[in-house]
């Protein structure tokens, strides 16, 4: 299932036939800017993500807290941490968590793909870009679950043999409808932050309550 854009993208440039060294040395370069950079086997794609685009990151990000606080799982966020596979592909996620695999990267201030996890659960938000060649780098990585919302869906990928699936439960959460959270992230254009967490979190508890019974 591929998501669909809602919107063209705003403020982006695609490029082809880069070198690893070229896209290392922008990431370095343009490290103090405000730009997403995804590198898949040669292509190049820099982004410079919408309000639109930032608003929707955070308060998923802050949903995800609050599912792994009320059904207390352990998680380790690690933001738009950029992520390697030496010369092939590199990628930073919108936002990303260490679940299963906390001890193996907790208090390390530097990640080495060769020798260190990927993150177990990664968020994507396709309102002005699409996250399809980041999927194929988180494949490369070995990223356990994606999610994808576009603005109006929220789709969950699950990695099987090496592939993409997508599927309405999430691997870390139980039996939680995550789908039915793209409903919560719409409002986030007119409720107030912090009541919409807190009417999220309200729902939160209601599903588990409902699903212990």
């Amino acid at each position: 299932m591929t998501a669909t854009l809602l919107a063209p993208p705003a403020e982006i440039i695609r490029l082809s036939g880069i070198s690893w060294n070229t896209y290392e040395t922008l990431l370095e370069e343009l490290s103090d800017r405000r730009l997403r950079l995804t590198y898949n086997r040669g292509n190049l794609e820099i982004m410079a993500p919408s309000p639109e685009h930032e608003l929707s990151k955070e308060v998923l990000g802050r949903f995800i807290d609050t599912i792994a606080e009320e059904l207390e799982v352990s998680i380790y966020p690690l933001g738009s941490t950029t992520f390697k596979q030496a010369k092939l592909s590199g990628a930073e996620p919108d936002k990303c968590f260490y679940i299963r695999n906390i001890a193996a990267v907790q208090g390390k201030l530097r990640l080495d793909m060769a020798a260190d996890p990927a993150p177990d659960l990664v968020l994507e938000v396709d309102i002005t870009s699409s996250s399809q060649n980041r999927l194929q780098v988180y494949a490369d990585l070995g990223v356990a679950e994606v999610w994808i919302y576009n603005g109006e869906s929220l789709i969950i990928q699950q990695l099987q043999d090496g592939v993409y699936i997508a599927t309405q439960t999430s691997q870390f959460f139980g039996s939680l409808s995550i789908p039915d959270i793209a409903t919560w992230l719409q409002r986030s254009t007119t409720m107030d932050y912090l009541a919409l967490v807190k009417s999220f979190r309200g729902w939160v508890k209601s599903q588990i309550g409902a699903n212990n019974q």
